[in-house]
């Protein structure tokens, strides 16, 4: 009886590969929610601007 035969040879994993995958996929998937950001703030500037930021530059405007 060959002893490399048995229920888990075909479940063999790779660990090298599984890391590598798991970053991969996890790089592209913070590639894609900073082009999703950038896209929203090319289509609409103002609305990415937080509204205190906004009230303390008109708030220095009217000081000076």
């Amino acid at each position: 009886m060959d002893p490399s035969v048995g229920p888990l040879r075909g479940f063999e994993v790779d660990v090298d590969l599984g890391f590598a995958l798991f970053f991969f996929f996890l790089l592209c998937f913070f590639l894609l929610v900073t082009i999703v950001r950038c896209a929203h703030l090319v289509l609409d500037p103002y609305s990415a601007v937080s509204v205190s930021t906004y009230m303390e530059e008109q708030e220095d405007e009217t000081e000076e």
